[in-house]
């Protein structure tokens, strides 16, 4: 059985809503709504600001996975360096029957829309820095089942047994928190570092497996459900740092100074299984 303590409070259109959703009656189309989470003041996992949304069962709160936006970047994407620290997306509007969202800041924008399996996403991104951004450049944003305090325990996959990315074209278990680099992507990753070692490689260990797919997914510890991240350009997937995650690096490079891209991404959260994931990822992305 699945199990969570959400016990975070968000603000939403001037109106405190607890995160269980009282006071906001379910007027939508679907069973998922999209709530505002922010980490308690003093907590020590504020260091970066964390906060977002997360796309919770209407009918079942157990059912639900969080996104931080967004937690990194990679290769000179926003800021300068192989790996520097993500901005915090303040501006966080909800509607009122809780199935749409969108979480910004200057120059980046998350937007979502619930459906029947999970949620649609599209990121618009204006390079706002002084420098263009090379090919490789990426952002990512924190898929998971919640900071400690929130944390909905049947997604967290502790054994690391129910995490799985695309490589080739089966489904393979991603068992460590080695970074798993776009496949075709390789000759880039190498001009950069022949040994393909970065500045995060003692955190995230570059795999000599490559990814050949934008996609995560992992199943509930029940065996009843199954979530998934997905977007159609990427850089890299990883995952199993500390707060139980999937990390999907958005590819938002090359973008010169001053132009904006617009990219697409799913949430998939729904009954089923790992296969039953991947055959939608196909649907919408292949």
């Amino acid at each position: 059985m699945l199990s969570t303590s959400l016990v975070a409070a968000g603000i939403f259109a001037g109106i405190l809503i607890s995160a269980e959703g009282r006071g906001n009656p379910h007027t939508g189309k679907t069973h998922f709504a999209f709530l505002p989470w922010e980490l308690p003041p003093g907590s020590e996992e504020t260091v970066w600001g964390a906060g977002g949304v997360y796309l919770r069962h209407r009918d079942n709160p157990a059912v639900a996975m969080f996104l931080w936006l967004y937690e990194w970047n990679l290769f000179d994407a926003v800021d300068k360096g192989e790996h520097t620290h993500g901005t915090v997306l303040s501006a966080r509007v909800i509607s009122g029957n809780q199935e749409d969202a969108s979480v910004s800041s200057a120059g980046i924008e998350f937007r979502f829309k619930a459906v029947e399996d999970g949620a649609t996403v599209q990121l618009i991104i204006t390079n706002r820095s002084d420098h263009d951004w090379p090919p490789l450049a990426a952002i990512i944003p924190c898929f998971n089942p919640g900071p400690a305090a929130l944390r909905s325990k049947g997604f967290s996959d502790e054994e690391h047994t129910r995490t799985y990315f695309l490589g080739g074209k089966a489904l393979e278990l991603l068992t460590n928190r080695e970074i798993h680099f776009r496949q075709d992507l390789r000759p880039l990753i190498e001009q950069l570092s022949p040994s393909r070692q970065f500045v995060f490689t003692n955190k995230w260990p570059t795999s000599a497996h490559d990814a050949c797919g934008g996609l995560l997914i992992r199943e509930s510890e029940d065996g009843h459900w199954v979530a998934g991240i997905a977007w159609d350009d990427y850089v890299a997937v990883q995952g199993h740092n500390p707060w139980k995650c999937m990390h999907l690096a958005i590819k938002v490079g090359p973008l010169p100074r001053g132009a904006t891209k617009a990219l697409r991404g799913r949430i998939y959260l729904f009954p089923g299984n790992r296969n039953d994931c991947l055959a939608k990822y196909r649907k919408d992305f292949q």
